[in-house]
């Protein structure tokens, strides 16, 4: 299994597409701006230099029939008129149209958009969603969430946990999907090189959270701290006790009462911040002992492998998939929306997500080992995501020292990225 790592200009040959392909490319929209520098935003999105040569690459093979979908659910608080104006996605899918004379779409994959005051929900505008519809998916027993510990208090992204939970108990593990990366015949992802608060990094596996069309059924953290099965906090003082109370209040109120709510519940933040600390203190799983977000974002790879688009799985044939993760500008510290740019100067392809995020977070300076996300998708046996071993793994790179069976190359020197505040000394690489 090659890896592809290129300094330069990346080749992008390994991606194989016949002609008549559905092809969904799903970059990394997540948000408008850099939420700590709201001047820059390259560190945060996909590159449109990356995805317009994705789509090329795509349309010469597709010769006339077939289709492009470019699509992704960014963060319900963002404005994908926006991102789209920032990184011409129209105008790539109007250039490749016109070239290449196939049906170039871009898709808001998401049903609603929030505007957000000082981090709470003021408002709620619906959107068209997926013309493709939505599929929702029940994994069962198959799901990481089977039989999981932290079963029913799972906190998803709105203030109503209820709905979380709902979709989460027992044989009930479900995940509302969007149509069209389902029922495309090829899907190409093109995630940014960046770290993550709750995983660590943000890669390939990551960023299939945009493929949902309902992120409250995603569980992100699990209430509590390991001491009582939870991961929302590293521990519970009397402090973060009083503090998960008074952010159980604040969601209430936030939702039942019309109009004012979230007037009150900025007013309660505002609060919170001064009396339990600000953005330094670790809190909703943001740090390494985080056990919920890597479950629910390998289960979304699983939904795409196998999902039918009658909401079945197969237990073979998984979709055919190519992966190029843009790390011409990436983002190190407080990822995926907060940190700053780093100019890594980088891109990394193949056709494993798994093989691929090993690589990169090795890239980054840090121990594929020791990050649940990439360590826990390796040696699945239903469903599984990945069926390559570390030994299988050869890296072809641009950068001679790069070059050589992956577990050869580890010790080499690469970059060095700064982990997020709350995974620092748990998961950098340290030389064997």
């Amino acid at each position: 299994m090659k890896v592809f790592l290129y300094q330069k200009k990346a080749d992008l040959t390994f991606i194989q597409v016949a002609k008549g392909d559905w092809v969904v490319v799903k970059p990394n929209l997540l948000k408008e701006r850099n939420q700590s520098l709201p001047d820059e935003w390259e560190s945060v999105i996909t590159s449109g230099e990356i995805i317009r040569n994705v789509c090329v690459r795509v349309a010469e093979q597709l010769g006339g029939r077939g289709r492009i979908s470019i699509c992704d659910g960014p963060q319900t608080d963002s404005s994908f008129a926006r991102i789209a104006e920032l990184i011409g996605l129209h105008q790539i899918a109007r250039d490749t149209a016109k070239t290449y004379g196939v049906p170039v779409e871009v898709i808001d994959l998401r049903n609603e958009e929030w505007t957000a005051v000082e981090e709470v929900i003021t408002a709620r505008r619906k959107l068209a969603g997926d013309p493709a519809g939505t599929i929702a998916f029940n994994l069962g027993r198959d799901s990481l969430f089977y039989g999981y510990r932290g079963e029913g208090r799972y906190y998803g992204a709105d203030y109503d946990d209820a709905i979380t939970n709902i979709h989460h108990r027992g044989e009930t593990q479900e995940y509302l999907i969007s149509g069209t990366p389902i029922r495309a015949d090829v899907f190409i992802n093109l995630p940014k090189l960046k770290t993550h608060k709750k995983t660590g990094v943000t890669l390939n596996l990551k960023n299939l959270v945009g493929i949902n069309a309902d992120k409250n059924w995603l569980p992100h953290h699990t209430d509590g701290s390991p001491e009582n099965g939870g991961d929302q906090f590293p521990n519970m003082t009397l402090l973060r006790r009083f503090e998960q109370a008074s952010v159980a209040i604040a969601r209430r109120i936030a939702l039942s009462v019309p109009g004012g709510g979230p007037f009150v519940t900025r007013q309660l933040r505002k609060a919170g911040k001064k009396a339990f600390g600000g953005n330094a203190v670790t809190r909703s799983g943001n740090w390494h002992g985080n056990d919920t977000t890597w479950r629910m974002a390998l289960d979304l790879n699983r939904c795409l492998l196998y999902g039918n688009p009658d909401g079945t799985l197969r237990r073979d044939r998984p979709k055919r998939y190519y992966s190029v993760v843009d790390g011409i500008i990436g983002m190190e510290g407080n990822g995926p929306m907060a940190g700053d740019p780093i100019a890594s100067n980088v891109t990394i392809g193949g056709t494993d997500p798994v093989a691929v995020d090993m690589v990169a977070a090795r890239v980054m300076g840090f121990d594929w080992r020791k990050l649940p996300i990439i360590r826990e998708a390796i040696g699945l046996v239903d469903l599984p995501i990945t069926r390559i071993r570390p030994e299988d793994i050869e890296v072809v790179s641009d950068v001679p020292e790069w070059n050589g069976r992956f577990l050869d190359i580890e010790n080499r020197e690469f970059l060095h990225f700064r982990p997020h505040p709350g995974w620092v000394g748990h998961i950098e690489y340290e030389p064997k």
